[in-house]
């Protein structure tokens, strides 16, 4: 029996093209895969999650918090009881309102009655080329009290725990920070949710590493405007948000500008101090979080583009190669040469990682009470769909954002 085995394979027809194309994906595929474990290898070295500490006297109306509000009345109200449980380190809450017509600015007077630091802001009309968020974030900033030392923009969307302001003030100023955001804990709901958004996390967490690590390059730097904090007098010196008026992710447009421009910059695991629900539903993941993803708006084309490149090698193409190898290598077909085989084990090497990932980020979730958290241990097979969407979102910029619509930005 066994010497029939050897003539059969021996007889097996012998495909030079698969070993061909096998080289040329290695050739792809294998610098992609250094990169990658250089940054995943960082995880365990990383700055540990920020945990809620209580103000000192030194930081006494120390902070100055900024959010921007349009029609935000079902998302802002946890938001704002986060914000009046901070201690006294904060001085003022200036709500931003870009004129509302849902009942936000009724819900923002409700809570100013009861703290003095709540103040409610309308915005002046939006100016040309710039887009809403960054606008409103600038003009809460030039109202903010020049006694203020810190600057914090808070998303209407985001729940602050106790502690997270006096926290984040108090780490950035012993380690000598002056821009630090901070990566949430994210509220899913569906099993949509569930499966689509951690794949979403995922690209970026392949191309920027965890959070907590150490920026290498300021092209590199990532930010998370649901919590960017940064100090008032730099801000002062980038002139507001000017550097970010035309970009729809101008938290690290910011980020990295401020990074050039020699400030030292930080985005940090506060997944015990916030927490998020971003969207309502798969189908606004998927247009809302990912349409802003490629970050285009924080690099030039050729760094987008590398990007998705690298995301198409080493995050998507694996959900192909190695089921549709390992299935002729099972079926018989054909006799190997060397490179298929391995494509087979970096293919299948990187699968084993991107299921390790999902365990790695499951910390960064809130699913308690969630029907479809079930979904979440699936989330890998939604790779592909990640991938493809970021690479929509590259080819072109949106028209239309938070009910804005923005036919000539960018023309």
């Amino acid at each position: 029996m066994a010497g029939e085995n050897v003539l059969l394979a021996a007889s097996a027809p012998f495909f030079p093209w698969l070993s061909a194309l096998s080289l040329v994906v290695l050739a792809l595929q294998l610098p992609m895969v250094a990169v990658l474990l250089a940054r995943l290898v960082l995880g365990p070295f990383r700055k540990p999650p920020l945990t809620p500490k209580p103000a000192t006297l030194t930081q006494l109306g120390a902070i100055s918090v900024v959010v921007p509000t349009l029609n935000e009345v079902l998302r802002l109200q946890p938001c704002l009881e986060g914000l009046t449980r901070q201690g006294y380190e904060v001085r003022e809450v200036l709500v931003v309102d870009s004129r509302s017509m849902d009942g936000t600015q009724a819900l923002v007077e409700t809570y100013q009655r009861h703290d003095p630091r709540i103040r409610l802001l309308t915005d002046d009309p939006l100016p040309p080329g710039w887009v809403g968020r960054p606008w409103a974030l600038d003009f809460g900033f030039r109202h903010t009290s020049p006694a203020s030392t810190w600057v914090l923009g808070i998303d209407a969307d985001t729940q602050p725990r106790p502690g997270l302001v006096a926290a984040l003030a108090q780490t950035m100023e012993q380690e000598g920070y002056d821009l630090v955001s901070l990566a949430p804990q994210f509220i899913l709901k569906t099993a949509g949710e569930f499966w689509l958004q951690p794949a979403l996390l995922i690209t970026l967490v392949y191309r920027f590493g965890p959070a907590g690590s150490t920026i290498s390059t300021p092209q590199r730097a990532m930010a998370n405007g649901q919590c960017f904090m940064v100090r008032r007098s730099l801000l002062a010196s980038l002139d507001g948000y000017q550097a970010a008026r035309s970009s729809f992710c101008d938290d690290v447009t910011l980020a990295r500008y401020a990074a050039v421009q020699g400030a030292r910059v930080g985005f940090w695991d506060g997944s015990q101090l916030l927490r998020v629900r971003m969207y309502e539903g798969m189908a606004e993941v998927w247009r809302e979080w990912g349409r802003s993803l490629d970050l285009k708006d924080a690099a030039d084309p050729a760094q987008t583009w590398w990007d998705v490149a690298f995301l198409a090698l080493v995050q998507g193409l694996p959900w192909l190669v190695a089921p549709l190898l390992l299935s002729l290598k099972l079926r018989g077909l054909g006799a190997w040469s060397l490179f298929p085989h391995l494509l087979l084990g970096l293919n299948s090497l990187l699968l084993l990682i991107r299921v390790a990932m999902q365990f790695a980020i499951a910390s960064a979730y809130d699913s308690k009470g969630a029907s479809g958290n079930w979904a979440f241990w699936l989330s890998p097979l939604a790779d592909l769909a990640a991938v493809v969407r970021i690479g929509l979102s590259a080819w072109r910029r949106p028209t239309q954002w938070r009910g804005r619509q923005y036919p000539t930005l960018g023309a």
